[in-house]
């Protein structure tokens, strides 16, 4: 675990590969990994920044999700979280650390691909939280092909889009109703945006899309005071990874940066505590990379 509080060398301050290739079953579970990611546990203090703000975190069970949702509720909003069913543990896992710091947390399980479910999903979360502040439509899901297009089938990039694009749209639809002026829209987008890696491309078109929502929605909501911003991950070590890439691309996953490794969910929370703060009052329609050094 890594203290957010004292300057550290950044090529050393998490694991380098290699990592270890666990055998998992997509989308995959924190508890599976022996090499478990930091979400920012022991190591994330909040000031405030968010308090009395409610948060809906899309895929908030584990990964960049349960460090985003880790984040919020340390800063002082009420949480609620969406996820598979089969992702119960790692969800209760998040509600633990929510209501450890104090908020309160939702949960809301189920399969986003489909449009009532993230239209109930928005219903649910502002019937139990009194209103909504910030949305992160973190949720995705991808399946690296050796094969290329070639190996891609309807089945796989259905899966893709509906999680990662589809369910995005059907959210946002729902929640902006919602949404006050002074509310904050934060979606989860990639590196795969500008740099797209032969193997994940149905991933990478779909990030690259989100980038381009990002920027299109921002200039139809600023004249209501809703921003919209985006994060852009490189290689972040969470379930998906061991889950979805071959064992070859585990190991060394991450080592391709300048920094030398992969990142850790705790390292972008950041990043979204700002996006969904007052700090970032004047910006909108704008990204932040958290690459390890790899450029945009």
């Amino acid at each position: 675990m890594t203290d957010q509080t004292t300057p550290q060398d950044p090529t050393t301050q998490q694991p380098a590969p290699e990592q270890p290739a666990d055998d998992m079953t997509p989308p995959g579970t924190t508890d599976e990994m022996s090499q478990e990611p930091d979400h920012g546990e022991t190591s994330y203090t909040g000031s405030g920044r968010l308090e009395g703000r409610r948060a809906l975190i899309t895929g908030g069970d584990s990964g960049i999700g349960r460090a985003v949702a880790i984040a919020f509720a340390r800063e002082g909003a009420d949480v609620a979280i969406s996820y598979l069913p089969e992702e119960e543990e790692d969800a209760q896992e998040t509600v633990r650390w929510i209501e450890e710091a104090g908020r309160r947390a939702v949960t809301f399980p189920g399969d986003i691909r489909d449009e009532d479910t993230c239209r109930a999903l928005v219903e649910h979360t502002v019937s139990e939280l009194g209103g909504l502040d910030v949305l992160v439509n973190n949720a995705a899901y991808q399946m690296a092909q050796p094969d290329g297009i070639l190996g891609i089938t309807t089945e796989q990039m259905d899966r893709v889009f509906k999680t990662n694009l589809y369910a995005l749209f059907w959210i946002t639809q729902a929640a902006v109703p919602h949404l006050p002026a002074g509310s904050s829209i934060i979606n989860t987008t990639s590196i795969q945006a500008v740099d797209p890696s032969p193997p994940l491309l149905d991933y990478a078109s779909t990030k690259a899309a989100i980038l381009n929502f990002t920027r299109g929605l921002s200039q139809q909501l600023a004249e209501k005071g809703i921003r919209v911003n985006a994060v852009a991950p490189g290689p972040i070590w969470t379930p998906l990874i061991p889950a979805t890439m071959p064992d070859g691309k585990v190991e060394g996953f991450g080592g391709e940066t300048p920094l030398g490794r992969a990142g850790q969910p705790a390292e972008l929370a950041p990043a979204y505590v700002f996006y969904a703060s007052q700090e970032s009052s004047y910006i909108t329609g704008d990204r932040i990379g958290v690459t390890g050094g790899r450029l945009m």
